[in-house]
């Protein structure tokens, strides 16, 4: 009868700790909504330490108290393990954003022998994105599949805008992206397409220049890594996983 006594103790301290837990992510969500109505939280989850509470919007990361009154947007270390989980939270808000985003929206170069999958948001009328581009095929050749999301710095109806809708509505994306970035002409097209969305996404993500490449573990690396050295990173970062 003790055991049984005690496993409905435990039942019911379990269910005041999920009422608890409910109660401040509404407070939380209330007090967000009031601040920054623009933007509604995606997730509100309890973390390691007490009546700290992680948000994330879309692939943007932040730590509020469970009273709603005072957000942290920074680090937050473990001091035991030296783990800055904020870093690790916001890979993982990262990839999860990208991938809502749904392959059927992406521009997708494959590697006949795929390790590893980036995905890299790309201006068509950026140096560094040419270069990286100019060279998909040895990324490929290190089993690196490619996948990419429209980035025009200059915003919407700029030319570079224009110019990654027209890729998008061609027939043929794969060439008509690769014939742009070489400077080639695009025929000027137009029909339903994400360049928006993923520009949004960008911005979201604090985005400040391209290429932008997300690593399949969600880490963001700025600007164009080489292919045998961006192949080293990725193997790295799966040895450690």
């Amino acid at each position: 009868m003790t055991k049984r006594f005690a496993q409905i103790g435990l039942a019911a301290l379990a269910l005041a700790a999920a009422a608890a837990w409910a109660d401040e992510a509404t407070t939380i969500r209330a007090a967000l909504a009031r601040v920054l109505p623009e933007y509604k939280p995606t997730s509100v989850e309890p973390t390691p330490m007490k009546g700290l509470y992680q948000v994330e919007i879309g692939p943007q990361v932040m730590f509020v108290t469970g009273d709603g009154r005072y957000l942290i947007d920074g680090a937050v270390v473990d001091l035991k393990t030296r783990e800055d989980i904020t870093e690790s939270a916001r890979d993982s808000a990262r990839l999860r954003a990208i991938n809502e985003i749904g392959e059927d929206n992406m521009v997708i170069f494959d590697s006949p022998s795929p390790k590893h999958t980036i995905t890299v948001f790309t201006d068509i009328d950026c140096g560094y994105c040419r270069k990286l581009h100019s060279q998909i095929h040895d990324y490929e050749d290190e089993g690196i599949r490619v996948r990419y999301l429209f980035y025009p710095r200059a915003g919407e109806n700029s030319p570079s805008f224009d110019k990654a809708v027209s890729v998008w509505c061609s027939d043929d994306r794969q060439d008509a992206l690769t014939r742009a970035k070489a400077g080639e002409p695009v025929p000027k097209k137009t029909c339903r397409n994400p360049v928006a969305k993923h520009m949004e996404l960008g911005n979201l993500m604090g985005l400040r220049g391209t290429p932008a490449i997300v690593l399949d573990n969600g880490e963001l690396v700025p600007g164009y890594v080489e292919p045998k050295r961006l192949a080293a990173m990725l193997n790295e970062v799966h040895a450690a996983n």
